[in-house]
Formats: C-alpha cells, structure tokens, sequence
C-alpha cells in the first residue's frame, strides 16, 4: 500500500480580480454551455501568471497553476515564497476552504487546519467552550476531547482566560489556544500557516517542538512560514512557490537557497541613496551603503562568512559628534530583531567633509534568514537624527544563507560586538 497521504494533480486556481463572481450573466451562461457538452471552460484558457508587482492586461489572474506534488507519511513539507506566491490559497484548497478552479487533489485522513489567527474559534464562546467546538469539527468525539483537554490548556498557557470569552483574548492567546487544539487532536495531516508569528518566542518554540513530535509519530504536516530558519531545522522537504507556479520543489535546502537567490535578483533594482527622493535629516546624509565580499559588492553572505558593510557619508553642515545605529529589521513585518548603537566621532566635522567607515560583522553570529536594514546617522546624545535609511527600496535585504543543520541552530544575533573602523 502507497504511503502517499496527498497527491495533487494539475492544480490551479483561477481569480477574476475585482468581481464577485464571473463578472456578467453572458460569462456565466458561456461557462455553463461549455461544461453541460463536456468542453473546457473557454476562460481557463486566458489569465495571467500573479505578479503582483506589474499591472497587467487582463482581469483573470492564476493564484494557482499546473501545481504538482506528494506529501509522504509522516513527512514535514516546507511551502515558502514571496507574499502572493500562493502559499494561502493552496493551504486553503488542501483544507477545503476553497475549492480549485481545475485539477486534482487525492488526501488520506483527517486534517487539521491553523490558516489564521482563530481559525474555527467563536468570538462569543469561552476557551473552554471552544475547544469542543474546534475538537468536534475535526471529527473528535466528546471523550476524546475530554481525555485531551487538560493537555491542550496545558500546553496553551491560556488556564487563567480558558473559561473567558475569546474574543476577550490577545492575538497571541488565540493562537495558543487554537495551534494546542489543532495538534493535540491527533490529525494525520496537520496544516499550519503563518500564524506563529504572532506568538511570543517561547511559544514559537514549543510550536515547533510539538510539529516535530507529531511528525515522528508518523503525522504529515504542511507548514507555511518566511522564517527561514524553522523551515530548514523542522522540514525535510520544501517547496518553493513563484507566481503561482512551483519554481523549486524537493530537498528544503535546495528550496531556500533558490528563494534567496530569487529574492536576491529583485533586489538588484534598488534606487541609488544619492537619487532617493526620501530625505531625512540634513545635516550629514548617506551617500552610499555596501555590502562587501571578496572586494565585490554583494548583499548574500554564509552563515560562516565575515560580513563586510561600507559606509559612506557627506557633511553637509558643521557637526560636533556623530553616531551610527544599525539595526536588523524583519523583512515582512518590519520588527526590530536586533539593534546597535556606535559613537563615532566626538570631534566636529567641517561642511563638505565625507567620511567613510567600514562595518565588521563576525561570521556565525547572524542566523540564517533575510533581514531588512536599518541604518542611521544621529548627534552623539541620541536628540538628533540626520539620516535614517529604513526601507528596502534603497537598500537590498540582507541575506544570510545556512550552511548545515546543525551549525545555525545555535546562531545568536551579533552576541559579540561588531568591529567597526575609520577609512582614511
């Protein structure tokens, strides 16, 4: 017997943005008269690939197209890609949320699905009240429940607020609550998708923890994140979804190294810091920011290599003082993972000075992942900000590539101090 537990076959999904529905009766009695003499569906046949970033020329996107893959049993599959890859909506077709335009998809067993934060939680019950609910619509009988529940609430932290209303709840209650109800109910297939990063670190932890007990006892779970490091410690293999279209799928590590490379071409277009039209501060500004590797400019590193960061910067009016912050930014929410304060120069800086100064970062003390940068320059009692450089549009995002299971799982942020130097 096959130990195949989901096949999809053909899989696409079609949208037609900015309509409910088909758009026009005429459309819809077309589609109907092709489908009752068992034709194509004459509009599947147009439609553009979702590249969200470029106006297009027709009203019909693929979200979803001429996806094909197997989860085996007990296998944990990574899905990553950009924001509109189609990660959701696939998680969404694989839990009957939605169904597909066209294709295929065969699953075998019971699944449990965390698609978002409350996902099948009634904002009026109590925690307690819907932990039944959410049990029950997993198939769950009423003892099984029982048997479970002090082991939900447990591992939830939630015991206090279990008999509160949800709606009562924080982001963060909810998901622990709903993740602890969702993998303690002993689906085979558990789907979790981004929902974690709305916990705290401790319970993102235990989130991964519990999905890899799951899976060595013989579960499959399919799990959507953009931290790239829990993708590569808890899954085996991946897929890498672009456009609506698998671009890379097999060995995880395979899967993040091209979504590095791919997130590392787009970077390519950023806007040079003399030509930005977003200007902040005035008296000393960036004139140019690069990272260095083997004496090219590069902003893709290892995890075991030094990073090298060149500064520049033009004074444009006399300055007594200056300091440097460097912060490590999440690329999607834009969360500050780690921040550094540097004093500069405690002399004054004379107008049409430039100074340069080159950035050191030690190897293996950056995690594995991509980061947004934050750069700025300030007088030296932190009152004043002459420029501040914090988006990604004139800067690439940085991005740090793993090197093995084992070495990056005990990477810190920086935990030793960077060196940094004047450039004559």
């Amino acid at each position: 017997m096959s130990n195949t537990v989901i096949k999809v076959e053909n899989l696409g999904k079609q949208y037609r943005l900015g309509q409910v529905g088909t758009g026009t009766l005429s459309t819809d009695i077309n589609r109907w008269w092709h489908k009752v003499r068992g034709k194509e569906d004459p509009y599947l046949q147009i439609g553009e690939s979702n590249d969200r970033t470029k106006m297009g020329g027709s009203d019909l996107v693929w979200a979803l197209k001429d996806i094909n893959f197997e989860v085996k049993q007990g296998e944990v599959l990574g899905i990553i890609g950009k924001n509109g890859a189609g990660k959701s909506t696939l998680l969404k077709i694989l839990s009957q949320v939605t169904g597909p335009t066209v294709g295929d998809i065969k699953v075998k067993g019971r699944i449990a699905s965390l698609l978002e934060v409350g996902t099948g939680f009634h904002p009026d019950l109590s925690g307690r009240e819907n932990v039944f609910l959410n049990g029950a619509i997993l198939g769950m009988s009423k003892q099984e429940i029982k048997n479970k529940f002090d082991e939900i609430v447990a591992f939830s932290g939630v015991e206090r607020y279990i008999n509160t209303p949800v709606k009562r709840y924080s982001s963060g209650m909810y998901v622990r609550l709903a993740f602890a109800v969702a993998a303690h109910l002993e689906p085979e297939i558990l789907i979790v998708d981004e929902v974690l990063a709305v916990g705290d670190a401790e319970f993102q932890k235990k989130c991964l923890g519990k999905m890899k007990d799951v899976s060595n006892q013989g579960r499959t779970v399919l799990f959507v994140s953009h931290n790239l490091q829990a993708v590569s410690n808890l899954c085996t293999t991946g897929l890498f979804l672009n456009k609506g279209e698998i671009d890379t799928a097999g060995n995880i590590e395979d899967c993040i190294k091209k979504y590095l490379i791919s997130s590392r071409e787009m970077n390519l277009t950023t806007v040079s810091l003399n030509d930005r039209l977003k200007r902040t501060g005035g008296n000393i500004l960036f004139s140019d920011i690069k990272g260095i590797k083997n004496g090219e400019e590069t902003w893709e590193f290892n995890f075991d290599e030094e990073i090298n960061i060149s500064l520049k910067a033009s004074v444009y009016i006399e300055t007594e003082g200056l300091s440097l912050y460097f912060a490590l930014k999440h690329p999607f929410t834009g969360e500050i993972i780690s921040n550094y304060k540097v004093v500069l120069n405690q002399q004054n800086m004379v107008k049409g000075e430039s100074i340069s100064y080159a950035l050191t970062i030690p190897s293996k003390t950056i995690r594995p992942g991509q980061y947004s940068l934050y750069f700025a320059l300030g007088n030296k009692d932190t009152k004043v900000f002459y420029d501040v450089i914090d988006d990604n549009v004139n800067l690439p995002m940085l991005s740090i590539n793993p090197i093995s299971m084992d070495v990056h799982e005990n990477a810190g942020f920086i935990s030793i101090p960077f060196g940094l130097t004047k450039n004559a």
